[in-house]
């Protein structure tokens, strides 16, 4: 059995993916391990970046997004017999001892499908990546409403600030920067959503695995860095990137009306007494 890895690379700061990889080939996980490196670049410079018997490169020039990339190396990990599978950005690292804590606690909670640490910034400052699923406001309002107050108002409750991210908890909408998944929930609930080009399709699948009948859970009892550029704050381009995917997963799941994400987050704030 293995434990497998996906990172997607596109024009990446060499240093900072090397990071990110090594972090994953010096895991303990108590199984063996194999690493996908799908490069979306224009061109294969980074095919040189190591040379590793657990490392496979796939140079995939066309692009075809953030989740498609990643599923290319989920199915080839499902061919290998994996069992737990980690997706993971190239600005992310984290040290050997994490993998093998997050993988006794999934075989300890089987009906879990995606696990997520603490994830903090370089310095050591808590990265608030645990949501409720999204309504319009929280995707599209938010990024542009000038009221600073309103928007901390509403990031208390839907970044989940109130519980302090001190406690293990379930949370419908997990960051995609380190997704710690089990392939078997894969297998039933289906791959990223390839018409999402980036931005949203880690909260598509996460939602999925949840109506899978899974568990989706933030564990802060261990904890990774992540650089976090917020990409769409800075360029146009991925700003409107990120606004087509809010359109394609509002005009999937439901605009203003939607009971699905009604019915789970008023079952998660219960559970965390709010």
């Amino acid at each position: 059995m293995f434990v497998t890895a996906s990172i997607v690379c596109y024009k990446n700061d060499t240093e900072i993916l090397l990071d990110a990889i090594n972090s994953f080939l010096n895991s303990d996980t108590g199984f063996p391990i194999f690493l996908y490196l799908v490069d979306n670049s224009p061109t294969d410079d980074l095919k040189t970046i190591i040379n590793h018997p657990n490392v496979e490169y796939i140079f995939n020039p066309s692009n075809p997004g953030f989740g498609a990339a990643h599923n290319i190396a989920i199915k080839r990990a499902m061919e290998k017999k994996s069992v737990y599978h980690l997706v993971l950005n190239p600005d992310a690292y984290f040290d050997e001892k994490i993998l093998k804590n997050l993988t006794d606690y999934l075989k300890k909670y089987p009906e879990i499908g995606n696990i997520m640490p603490k994830v903090l910034y370089p310095d050591g400052k808590i990265q608030r990546l645990c949501k409720l699923l999204p309504t319009p406001y929280d995707w599209i309002g938010r990024r542009f409403n000038p009221f600073k107050g309103m928007v901390e108002k509403r990031n208390e409750i839907f970044e989940m600030r109130f519980t302090g991210y001190d406690k293990v908890m379930d949370v419908p909408y997990l960051s995609g920067c380190f997704m710690f998944l089990k392939l078997e929930a894969l297998r039933k609930v289906g791959f990223f959503d390839e018409k999402i080009f980036m931005y949203g399709e880690e909260t598509d699948l996460c939602r999925r695995l949840i109506n899978g009948g899974y568990r989706t859970v933030y564990y802060p009892e261990v904890y990774i860095y992540h650089h976090f550029e917020k990409g769409s704050h800075k360029s146009w381009r991925l700003t409107k990137i990120g606004m087509q995917s809010a359109i394609y997963y509002f005009n999937k799941w439901g605009w203003f009306f939607d009971n699905g994400r009604r019915k789970i987050n008023k079952e998660t704030l219960k559970a965390l007494g709010r």
